[in-house]
């Protein structure tokens, strides 16, 4: 058992002793770098506040969109001028009702039409070099949806009433022209040209050439030949005259008389030639046949 002396000088032992006191938390230099950490973080919070207000200042951002930029139910609206770094990709573009819309650029403006392949269907450049259309047909029609134009690989068809070539030298078809009808212009003149081969016009119920107030000339060098195959050749005029025609001299056997007369009858070869002869009191043409030889 424990004496009582034992009892007090544990007792005293144990009041000697001081509690020990242990610190919670950041002191000294640590303390101060945290506090210097957390100033810097503020403060580029506060800098970047400031630049995402200036850049929504800037941007025009609001609730229907940015700047010149809004977003509708059907799609975005720009106002204004537009520039366009990449390609763009779009279902419709078209202008406000009432305003026009511009395309504009410093090389050219492609449309390009391609399938779920990325094939080339349909392409229009314009550049500076020009205008030009890439596809299966091309169609131009007016408001109430009348064909004006359309060209494809087998045939070029021209819808208006009238087609109208301005140029001096007219228009030059490199192979046949069809048409029901080739007019000219009120008083000016007709002309159908070739100037290194020949000219050919076909129809099969008939050829009209008419003019209402005016001559028709029919030149060439070599030979004009009018043919008809089953019909005839009728020449109705009140006057016909065959300029040049050559006239057959009488041989030497026969007589001629010293007057000199004017007036002729028309002789005609077996080859079909025709020739003057001098008119007399029958016909002369077998006298004056030379011609024929």
């Amino acid at each position: 058992m424990m004496t009582q002396e034992q009892c007090s000088h544990r007792n005293n032992v144990q009041s000697s002793e001081k509690p020990q006191v242990y610190k919670v938390g950041i002191y000294g230099w640590r303390k101060r770098c945290l506090y210097f950490f957390v100033l810097l973080l503020m403060i580029l919070i506060l800098i970047n506040l400031a630049l995402t207000i200036w850049i929504l200042k800037v941007m025009n951002f609001t609730i229907d969109g940015m700047g010149n930029l809004r977003i509708t139910e059907k799609g975005l609206k720009l106002e204004g001028d537009s520039e366009f770094l990449q390609p763009l990709y779009a279902k419709e573009i078209r202008s406000s009702p009432g305003r026009p819309l511009f395309l504009q650029s410093s090389r050219n403006v492609s449309v390009n039409i391609v399938n779920s392949n990325n094939q080339l269907l349909t392409q229009l450049v314009t550049g500076s070099s020009g205008f030009k259309a890439r596809g299966k047909m091309f169609e131009v029609k007016s408001t109430s949806g009348k064909l004006l134009f359309s060209a494809d690989e087998q045939e070029v068809v021209v819808g208006a009433e009238r087609l109208r070539v301005m140029g001096a030298e007219g228009a030059v078809f490199s192979k046949s022209v069809e048409t029901p009808h080739v007019r000219a212009e009120p008083f000016k003149e007709l002309r159908l040209e070739s100037p290194t081969r020949s000219l050919l016009m076909e129809a099969p119920k008939g050829i009209q050439i008419l003019a209402e107030a005016g001559d028709i000339q029919a030149i060439c060098r070599n030979e004009l030949r009018l043919e008809s195959k089953d019909g005839e050749i009728a020449l109705d005029a009140q006057r016909i005259r065959l300029m040049r025609l050559p006239e057959g001299k009488a041989s030497s056997s026969s007589s001629s008389s010293g007057t000199r007369q004017t007036v002729y009858e028309v002789c005609v070869c077996p080859n079909g030639r025709l020739f003057l002869s001098l008119a007399g009191a029958g016909s002369t043409c077998q006298i004056n046949n030379n011609v024929c030889l």
